[in-house]
């Protein structure tokens, strides 16, 4: 941010900082040891169907509330800031909206097709309480998210299971 700032005062360029909230979508990384929050729930919903397991277990309570956006999303507004901003602050880049993991995960259960429980290690981390960005400044702007979070996941989950990484894949 300090860089894009002084590159813009001394010598008149136009960088810009958009500052995204957690992205989900095709070619998100869906190793079980290293995803971010929606790529592990796609994946760990699916090999649960796919092992006709009885439960999911996720860490934490459920209670901690995620932003996230579909990464198309992302990248159009990333565009629509290019041709739109010319400022120095940074400008966050979300939907303005939260869900728990508890419902995340109902949600992508429901898309996935998996007919087990929902179950929290409570004895695990539960995470930062809550991760929303506030949008007036992107919004002040006219620009708006249009993917709803159930399209976006469904075209996630349809991405996935086309994939190496779901099981049966190749990797």
């Amino acid at each position: 941010i300090s860089m894009c700032r002084a590159f813009n005062d001394q010598y008149g360029t136009n960088f810009i900082c958009a500052m995204p909230t957690n992205l989900y979508g095709p070619n998100d990384n869906y190793d079980p040891e290293q995803s971010h929050v929606m790529a592990a729930l796609i994946d760990k919903f699916y090999r649960a169907k796919c092992e006709n397991k009885s439960a999911v277990t996720l860490w934490g309570t459920g209670k901690p509330r995620r932003e996230l956006m579909y990464v198309d999303d992302a990248a159009e507004a990333a565009l629509f800031l290019m041709e739109r901003y010319n400022g120095n602050d940074p400008v966050n880049v979300g939907v303005g909206e939260d869900h728990s993991i508890r419902e995340l995960a109902e949600m992508v259960r429901d898309i996935v097709g998996y007919r087990g429980e929902i179950q929290f290690d409570t004895s695990k981390p539960d995470g930062v309480a809550q991760k929303l960005l506030d949008m007036e400044t992107l919004h002040s702007l006219g620009w708006r998210s249009r993917t709803p979070l159930r399209e976006g996941l469904r075209k996630a989950h349809d991405w996935y299971v086309a994939s190496p990484y779901a099981p049966g894949g190749r990797i």
